[in-house]
């Protein structure tokens, strides 16, 4: 049954009616809930994901909270540091006394928080994070995600990828898990889709230190018909300006992971590309039931526009509320169990966390960028529905070993 926020409210509510004993049990103390993220090291994204997240807290406890406590959330920065991050779980989890974790940016990062989450039976509901090792290879019982993962968006751009003429490709991506994450699935499936296709050059520039100039330089020397790109923030703005001006990109097709996110093309400007296929965010023109409820209320609190990340604070932190509220509990196990299968509401609509993966169903926008008044958009965009852009699940039996 999908579960939107007035009904899970109401179950909570209910619960607390029918089970008080339950209630005076956990305490009347706020539901705590740790977040962990690379606030710092990555402001364009998260600063609006920390203020969709505080809409929906906001909203919550307006309502009255889960169970008729209080939802809070105590904020941990890793800045984009492994090491940093599981440093402040275990402080959250063993001082703080929270009651599960959330967050996580980038896949090392996100990683390092799941590996910590299965070695101490702790619930941790991963947002961002884009590695498919998150509940694939390195999948737990204690860890779930919510974004569409690599291989989802990869998938997605395979699908027009393969539309177009070009044979030769030529892949760029930032050298740490996404990126070359993200490059194994596109080179695969395209593969699949395409078996007469040739990856004539690859290039992994250092996140945040992407060697603009030489990197363009290697990719157009390969002479390809079509780039992938999985670059983002700085980078990308970079890679993008030295590509218009080396002319990299006339007369080649460019697929592109994320770019049509605001967070990356509005810094663009006028500069922005024109005719690349992405995943992205168009959110001005979005005018569904969801969406539109969701973007009033962040422009009346905020008197801004919601980015990607605002989407994916505010459905994170929903989703939990959803889960506290069909578990009935704070309970780590029972928690678990309640997320496996569970609908819940979403900017986007209705998602649910797979009970095979613990993988979300959120999908993406796929569309192409073009320059309307001298900023960057998106274009002839649709709405990919993550359930369908994931293998069947004897297919993630073999890429998740753990079961």
């Amino acid at each position: 049954m999908t579960i939107d926020r007035r009904s899970f409210l109401g179950v909570a509510s209910m619960a607390a009616i029918a089970a008080p004993s339950l209630v005076r049990a956990q305490g009347a103390g706020p539901i705590k809930v740790g977040e962990i993220n690379s606030y710092t090291a990555q402001p364009a994204f998260l600063k609006p994901y920390r203020q969709g997240w505080e809409l929906a807290l906001e909203q919550i406890n307006a309502a009255g909270g889960v169970m008729g406590r209080k939802i809070e959330t105590i904020f941990r920065d890793d800045g984009g540091k492994p090491e940093d991050a599981v440093r402040h779980a275990g402080d959250l989890v063993n001082a703080e006394k929270v009651d599960l974790l959330s967050g996580g940016f980038l896949s090392n990062v996100g990683l390092a928080i799941a590996d910590f989450a299965k070695q101490n039976k702790k619930l941790y509901v991963a947002s961002e994070p884009l590695s498919d090792a998150v509940v694939w290879a390195n999948g737990n019982r204690y860890t779930f995600r919510l974004r569409p993962s690599t291989y989802m968006q990869a998938a997605m751009l395979v699908e027009e990828a393969a539309k177009l003429p070009a044979k030769k490709w030529a892949l760029v991506a930032p050298n740490y898990e996404y990126g070359q994450s993200g490059v194994r699935w596109f080179k695969e499936l395209l593969k699949k889709a395409k078996p007469d296709v040739e990856f004539v050059a690859e290039q992994f520039p250092a996140l945040g230190r992407i060697d603009a100039g030489a990197t363009v330089q290697a990719l157009e020397a390969s002479k390809p018909d079509a780039i992938f790109n999985v670059t983002f923030g700085a980078d990308l703005s970079n890679f993008v300006r030295q590509g218009n001006t080396r002319g990299l990109f006339e007369g080649r097709s460019v697929v592109s992971m994320l770019t049509g996110e605001p967070e990356y093309l509005d810094p663009l400007g006028a500069e922005a590309p024109v005719g690349w296929i992405v995943t992205g965010y168009p959110h001005a023109d979005i005018q569904t039931p969801e969406h539109v409820k969701f973007r009033d209320a962040y422009k009346a609190k905020y008197n801004d526009y919601p980015r990607l990340g605002s989407v994916v604070g505010f459905d994170t932190m929903n989703s939990i509320a959803a889960a506290l509220a069909k578990a009935g509990s704070t309970d780590t196990e029972k928690l678990v169990d309640a997320l496996e299968g569970l609908k819940f509401p979403s900017a986007f609509g209705s998602a649910e966390y797979r009970a095979i993966d613990h993988q979300s169903t959120l999908g993406a926008y796929v569309g192409k960028t073009a320059v309307k008044d001298g900023k960057g958009t998106m274009v002839d965009w649709t709405y990919r529905d993550g359930a369908k852009y994931l293998p069947d699940d004897a297919e993630v039996k073999k890429l998740r070993p753990a079961g």
